[in-house]
């Protein structure tokens, strides 16, 4: 494989895990917006429970997404084969 196919691979998935890292970092955002602030929400959801399980379920996801996407980064950087497959 020619080392421009290489190093162009290596920049793209660089910038997806950003994009991943950034989806999840917004994610984090908004669950904590809602878990703090929920009344702005109160007219879409009914039921307070169902919105307090959504701004967890929002926090636990954004941060799972941040990390991975951080390791992918990473792992795209160094060209580390066990980071990227995680």
């Amino acid at each position: 494989v020619p080392m421009g196919v290489l190093s162009c691979m290596k920049y793209l998935m660089f910038i997806f895990n950003v994009l991943v890292f950034a989806g999840g970092t917004c994610l984090v955002g908004v669950g904590v917006w809602v878990a703090v602030d929920p009344a702005g929400f109160q007219d879409i959801v009914a039921a307070r429970s169902v919105l307090s399980a959504g701004a967890w379920l929002l926090l636990a996801v954004g941060i799972a997404l941040s990390l991975l996407g951080f390791l992918g980064c990473c792992g795209a950087l160094r060209r580390s084969r066990p980071l990227l497959l995680l």
